[in-house]
């Protein structure tokens, strides 16, 4: 087993994992699936509906009837990504349709690759489920072809994501993805909080909470309420959050933009209704630098904020992400961040050096820091939250965790902590006396060992 890389990009989902069978004659669908968390989810779902219609998941190209690749345009470099991929399954299966965020400009994608089938936009669902069609007509078998209760997951069978709105309503000025999945939509909490009950009577240990601003959830509708086992709930995220807890499950949190109320969900998690865990994109400390990404630029007040959830809550965990080399960012500037970081005590962070990304107004910003500057700040910023986050673990040695068992294979398993989201935070490794744990236990574990992003122990 082997230890986090410590530059794991915080966009980037756990690769899906595919498990299928089928019927002869059945038509084969593969996926490609890219980006983050909230693209697996759109991938899920296409994937549900197409096996709602008889079709089956091929997990490799030579075995599908036509591939779907689910793109991510979050930067230039993903976009690469993605045409690099459309590129791999047109040369390894010849039929593909593309579809995903970087779907919202067609004209990007067949003009490297003029052969796909069709392109789509993200979270096109019925447009996605047509051009299947056209491609490879259904052939379903009512008596055979049966749905999972759940639908199909892309997930291991112990944790799901679960989104609860598309869209976002900020107007950052280094993101297009207001531009690609538009305005903030929430879904009814009642929805969400029945797919979740589904989901933990199916088995699932972990629900990890995704969307693009999800502490806004409901802003849209204005905090409408919805009925719920014999009651009403509010679409509201504490409202949500608080329900969720009560299903039996971890319930963990991401992409929490810190607006005042988030501090109503601090005692949620003192109670232990929810995991302890918080992710916040603050992108930077700066509030020069935060006022040219259009963000909130108060960063003095939100080290006042953490220290009050710490307060509350003294075992909570902050993650964040941040940018390094924005347009017109000078040492100054750059040093405030590495000064804040100090004081912040950020357990788990994640960080980008700025890219342009087509359609963004920070592309038109002056003073754009050239690339030996970006991956200089990067690399000292990495070592700072390098030495923030071993300190802290090593502050774990000694002391009970309740972990959940990931995988377990002849050398150990492969753990996390409440402290820990699937894939970009750490991991806690059991290499002796693992044998009869399965995927989905939690055990309380004794941290034998700390590293620089994950832990060791034994079963206490």
């Amino acid at each position: 087993m082997s230890a986090n890389p410590p530059s794991l990009r915080p966009d980037l989902a756990p690769a899906p994992v595919f498990s299928s069978l089928s019927r002869p004659g059945q038509p084969r669908i593969g996926m490609v699936s890219l980006g983050c968390p909230k693209a697996l989810v759109d991938s899920e779902r296409i994937l549900t509906r197409l096996r709602a219609e008889g079709y089956a998941i091929s997990p490799d190209y030579r075995g599908a009837d036509a591939v779907i690749v689910n793109t991510c345009g979050f930067l230039d470099s993903a976009k690469a990504e993605s045409l690099e991929a459309i590129g791999e399954a047109l040369r390894e299966n010849g039929r593909v349709l593309v579809t995903g965020c970087l779907g919202a400009d067609p004209e990007f994608i067949t003009g490297a690759h003029p052969s796909v089938l069709a392109v789509t936009g993200p979270h096109q669902y019925e447009a996605v489920l047509d051009a299947v069609h056209k491609a490879v007509p259904p052939s379903p078998d009512p008596f055979i072809d049966l749905l999972p209760a759940t639908g199909v997951s892309l997930t291991p069978r112990h944790y799901s994501y679960v989104k609860i709105s598309e869209g976002c309503n900020h107007k950052c000025k280094f993101c297009i993805i207001p531009d690609m999945r538009g305005r903030l939509v929430s879904r009814p909490a009642h929805a969400v909080l029945r797919e979740a009950e589904k989901l933990v009577e199916a088995g699932v240990r972990e629900l990890l909470v995704i969307s693009q601003d999800t502490s806004a959830y409901g802003v849209d509708r204005k905090h409408d309420l919805h009925p719920w086992k014999g009651g009403e709930v509010r679409s509201h995220i504490t409202d949500l959050a608080r329900e969720m807890g009560r299903l039996g499950a971890w319930v963990r949190l991401h992409y929490v933009y810190p607006y005042p109320h988030v501090r109503d969900l601090i005692p949620l998690m003192a109670e232990g209704a929810i995991l302890p865990y918080l992710d916040i994109p603050f992108q930077h400390a700066h509030p020069d630098v935060l006022r040219r990404m259009a963000r909130p630029a108060a960063a003095a007040k939100t080290l006042d904020e953490i220290a009050a959830w710490r307060a509350v809550c003294p075992d909570i965990t902050l993650r964040s992400t941040f940018i390094v080399g924005y347009p017109g960012e000078t040492e100054d500037e750059f040093q405030t961040l590495l000064d804040w970081m100090e004081e912040a005590q950020l357990d788990r962070v994640g960080c980008f050096q700025y890219e342009n990304v087509a359609g963004a107004r920070s592309n038109a910003l002056p003073g754009h820091v050239p690339a030996e500057v970006k991956q200089d700040r990067w690399d000292r910023f990495m070592a700072k939250a390098q030495a923030i986050s071993e300190a802290k673990l090593e502050a774990k040695v000694g002391t009970v965790l309740q972990v959940i068992v990931d995988a377990v294979d002849d050398e150990g398993a492969t753990c996390r902590t409440m402290a820990d989201a699937p894939e970009i935070d750490g991991n806690l490794y059991i290499d002796e006396g693992f044998e009869g744990l399965a995927p989905g236990d939690i055990i309380p574990v004794t941290v034998d060992e700390a590293g620089e992003y994950d832990l060791w122990g034994t079963r206490a």
